[in-house]
């Protein structure tokens, strides 16, 4: 027992074993450090540092599993040049008959690269719109608004539409009455901009874009207004609360359907 203890069978299978390890382990803390140190702006770019950081450490760890193994192995007398031809001829026989998941798996990687997507991103892929939930290597998930999630295997996408990319820039179109003066009206707009910005999600400027028509019944005088990524809703109808108040304040009249009803006595 002794004898086994100090031979190179017992004690060399563990040193291979903790230098994986340790091996591993500096290289991860190397690969975290370098990212942090590259990609630390924005959210889209961390979401993007941790899906690669996954992908890379995860090939990595695979790697040296296999050299730790194959070393073992040639310790005890195994010939693993044989068994590394052996998975040579394996990975061919694998690779024709897995075709589509080597496609999936490449589409994944080149997805994930060429900043396609990431995991909190609003897309629609092969018109389906929704929340990426889950980004991997064969295949991605989104979650519709409704609830739905959908699969869909990364080779099959046919288009990406990617709603959080960039700011988003929503239109507001203001009503009001044929008797109201442009120049007030532009002019009390003017003052409201500043607390326009101020709005939750708004990121850029406020441009007037001026009368954008006349319709029958009222002036429409349109605005538009830059903010962040899916939350236009939010932020028109938080405008239209500020402009409904401050036309108030001035009796700017917004118009409104009346209908006039007559009753007829006997």
């Amino acid at each position: 027992m002794l004898d086994f203890i100090c031979s190179q069978k017992f004690y060399l299978p563990i040193i291979y074993i903790v230098v994986g390890i340790i091996l591993y382990g500096v290289i991860a803390s190397s690969i975290n450090r370098v990212s942090k140190f590259k990609f630390n702006k924005n959210a889209k770019t961390d979401k993007k540092r941790i899906t690669i950081i996954s992908v890379v450490k995860n090939l990595i760890k695979y790697f040296i599993a296999i050299i730790v193994i194959l070393a073992i192995l040639s310790v005890y007398g195994v010939d693993t040049t044989s068994i590394i031809a052996s998975l040579g001829i394996v990975g061919v026989v694998l690779g024709l008959a897995c075709q589509d998941i080597a496609k999936d798996f490449l589409a994944g990687i080149f997805n994930i690269f060429d900043e396609a997507y990431a995991v909190g991103d609003t897309v629609k892929i092969n018109g389906f719109m929704g929340e990426v939930i889950e980004a991997g290597l064969k295949d991605t998930k989104i979650k519709a608004y409704t609830g739905e999630i959908m699969t869909i295997s990364n080779s099959a996408f046919t288009e990406v539409i990617n709603y959080s990319a960039a700011n988003a820039k929503v239109i507001v179109d203001i009503n009001v009455s044929y008797n109201t003066n442009i120049d007030k009206l532009e002019s009390i707009l003017e003052g409201l901009k500043d607390d326009i910005k101020n709005v939750e999600n708004v990121c850029g400027e406020v441009e007037l874009l001026g009368v954008s028509s006349l319709s029958d019944s009222s002036i429409v005088y349109s605005i538009v207004i830059e903010c962040k990524p899916m939350t236009y809703l939010g932020v028109k109808r938080n405008t239209l609360k500020l402009i409904k108040n401050e036309l108030d304040k001035n009796k700017v009249e917004i118009p409104y359907n009346k209908l006039d009803i007559y009753v007829k006595e006997k």
